[in-house]
């Protein structure tokens, strides 16, 4: 029977090359070569939905950053035109002519509905990316020290069941009605306690793995604390930590969305603003695109984080790549 011998990534004189008879030489092992983020990249674009998703992503990215840079948006630029507000896409249309600005009708002040949408999403998808780099580095570092060290334990124990049991939501908003409703607020509201609970989750992943033999040995060697928890064992927890950011970027822009629809959040014209400034279009006949639009966007951008974080997750764990 024929082997492909291709598979193992080795050329013919590196497999059959001969060798001096002696012990060193002898105890050589011939395998495939790896790399780990080359393995989870094959197994994540195997599957043809997550590239789907990806485009997907990219797209929306795309006109959140891009789309805004290259028009002008003004949301009082109709303001004193009464023929311009609440407008369908039919009659935006008929009235200002087709353009890409119209296909999701005018809102309240005569603006363009889509360009309300993208630029809200810029502000909405940058509070998410923000947040969610602060709350995971704090949380990752601290958990995993909080995890190893015993006397750290004992210590960050009471402070999570202080701040633990106090609920995020209410701690955001009493944080967001002491100061302005600004953007950089909103960041220190959720960054301020966010990183705890995400410490909490990577301390208890820490503990399970802290005692195993090449952990005690690194102890007994004088490794510190720090580079043990740097060194041996967050690299075994990429997929973990993947999984835990792909529910973290979805939450921000939830909350964020939450806040501002009962009244609390940023003052800029976030997605959240938007469903809020737009919540009696929901009921009133032909004004409807004012309202869903940002709502179905502000939906599709979280859902497809969320899968495809799930997804990338589900493919940094090292038992997919056999």
């Amino acid at each position: 029977m024929d082997n492909d011998y291709s598979k193992l990534g080795l050329t013919t004189e590196e497999l059959f090359a001969p060798i001096d008879h002696n012990d060193m030489e002898s105890e050589k092992i011939t395998a495939p070569r790896y790399s780990y983020w080359q393995s989870v990249f094959r197994v994540f674009f195997r599957n043809r939905l997550n590239i789907v998703i990806l485009v997907l992503l990219l797209t929306l990215i795309a006109f959140a950053y891009l789309y805004p840079m290259l028009t002008e948006y003004d949301k009082f630029g109709n303001l004193m035109n009464p023929e311009a507000k609440h407008l369908s896409p039919r009659l935006a249309i008929k009235q200002f002519g087709f353009s890409i600005k119209w296909i999701l009708g005018a809102g309240a002040s005569g603006q363009s509905t889509f360009d309300a949408v993208w630029n809200g999403s810029r502000i909405s998808i940058s509070l998410a990316l923000i947040c969610a780099a602060i709350n995971m580095t704090v949380g990752v570092v601290v958990g995993a020290i909080w995890g190893f060290s015993k006397r750290v334990d004992a210590v960050m124990m009471e402070v999570y069941n202080i701040i633990g049991n106090v609920p995020y939501i209410l701690f955001i908003s009493v944080m967001v009605m002491l100061f302005t409703a600004s953007f950089w607020t909103m960041v220190l509201a959720l960054t301020i306690t966010g990183w705890l609970g995400i410490a909490y989750f990577i301390r208890t992943q820490v503990v399970i793995i802290r005692d195993r033999e090449y952990n005690l040995a690194s102890r007994c060697l004088g490794t510190s604390t720090m580079k043990i928890a740097m060194k041996n064992i967050l690299p075994f927890m990429t997929s973990v930590i993947v999984t835990l950011l792909a529910t973290e970027i979805p939450s921000y822009i939830s909350y964020e969305v939450f806040l501002a629809y009962i009244g609390m959040g940023l003052s800029e014209m976030s997605l959240g603003r938007l469903i809020f400034e737009a919540e009696s279009a929901m009921v009133t006949p032909g004004w409807g695109f004012e309202f869903w639009s940002p709502v179905a966007v502000a939906s599709i951008i979280t859902v497809v984080l969320y899968v495809l974080g799930q997804n990338l997750g589900d493919a940094s764990d090292p038992r997919t790549h056999m």
